[in-house]
């Protein structure tokens, strides 16, 4: 399509499976690294990724040809597959079943940028879930809290 043009760029955040911290430090890079493949690989961009050992940060631009459901999904089930597949890496990782994804317009993406690049000094204040919550309420995106987590592990 020669006379299409488009901007979507889409701040998402999604967790491990109960928040557990399974993103470790051994190999969260090369993870950041991969992430960033996946979405090549669909002719996106990954414009910032960062984190916590319990939740990731995408700024990504994908183009029009794709959904932002199905970018997430491929995401997700390939990256879990690369980390289960490490032999630095004990148990099974899974990330958590939903996502929220955010609209960013280009004159945001910096703002974005250094909101994910400064994950760590932002939970030294807040916790993932109050993080979480104040996005949806930033985007005013109706939720009801009984279901914006999955059931904690119990024991």
């Amino acid at each position: 399509m020669a006379s299409t043009f488009t901007s979507l760029d889409y701040h998402v955040v999604f967790s491990t499976k109960y928040r557990k911290p399974l993103i470790h430090e051994t190999f969260r890079e090369e993870l950041y690294q991969y992430l960033g493949g996946i979405i090549r690989a669909e002719s996106g961009c990954l414009r910032e990724v960062g984190g916590m050992p319990d939740h990731l940060h995408l700024l990504m631009g994908i183009p029009p040809t794709i959904a932002v459901s199905d970018a997430i999904r491929l995401i997700k089930a390939n990256s879990s597959k690369w980390v289960n597949e490490r032999d630095d890496h004990r148990g099974k990782f899974q990330w958590q079943p939903g996502y929220a994804a955010f609209s960013v317009s280009v004159s945001q993406r910096d703002v974005v940028g250094g909101y994910i690049q400064n994950q760590q000094e932002h939970h030294r204040q807040r916790n993932f879930r109050e993080e979480f919550i104040e996005l949806l309420d930033r985007h005013q995106i109706a939720y009801d809290p009984k279901f914006v987590f999955e059931q904690e592990l119990v024991g």
